[in-house]
């Protein structure tokens, strides 16, 4: 299973996920044009209740979250405002929590406290993580009905880089993606760097 690069996050004892802070560089990576196939592992991801979760067959938008990265928490209007416009379409969104060690009371009380309308699950052995190839908290992902991964990236590209945000953002990545594969139509840009750039 491909690991998890971790660094300090804003200088305390918080691990961040690479991508919600930076890289060593400090800048994004670039992100591979195409996307690679989703690796046939077996996905393990858990209910708030500690239930086995499978995301079954419908068209479905991931987004792999933790409750303390500020530019997943920024994403919160947009997550919402796309759960209302695609999920009566028939697109099933989720949350998923990869750090292993925030509890299902954090995780509920965070999709409380920004009113998100979509389940939260937990990745504790990173297994969806695995699979997608995902290295950032935000990073969405559109699955097709087929299960295949027609999108990955950024949610907008209201971040230029890291702590560098747009007023507003100029173009809708993810929206974007869904509409497309609500429609049966590739995705024009199906594949994005995690933030802005």
């Amino acid at each position: 299973m491909r690991p998890f690069v971790y660094i300090w996050c804003l200088g305390s004892a918080l691990w961040g996920l690479l991508g919600c802070s930076q890289d060593d560089s400090g800048r994004s990576n670039a992100r591979p044009a195409s996307i690679p196939e989703p690796t046939p592992l077996p996905i393990s991801l858990l209910d708030l209740n500690g239930q086995p979760f499978d995301l079954g067959n419908a068209i479905t938008v991931v987004v792999f979250t933790r409750t303390d990265c500020p530019i997943s928490n920024q994403c919160a209007p947009e997550i919402r405002r796309l759960y209302e416009a695609y999920h009566a379409r028939g697109a099933e969104f989720f949350l998923v929590y990869v750090d292993p060690r925030e509890s299902p009371d954090a995780i509920r009380r965070h999709l409380k406290e920004y009113g998100y309308p979509c389940p939260g699950l937990r990745d504790p052995s990173h297994s969806l993580v695995a699979r997608c190839h995902a290295t950032a908290t935000p990073e969405a992902v559109v699955f097709g009905r087929d299960g295949k991964i027609t999108y990955q990236g950024r949610v907008d590209d209201r971040y230029t880089d890291v702590g560098e945000p747009r007023a507003e953002p100029t173009t809708h990545d993810l929206a974007n993606a869904i509409e497309s594969t609500l429609s049966g139509r590739p995705v024009a840009n199906p594949r994005t760097n995690r933030l802005g750039s």
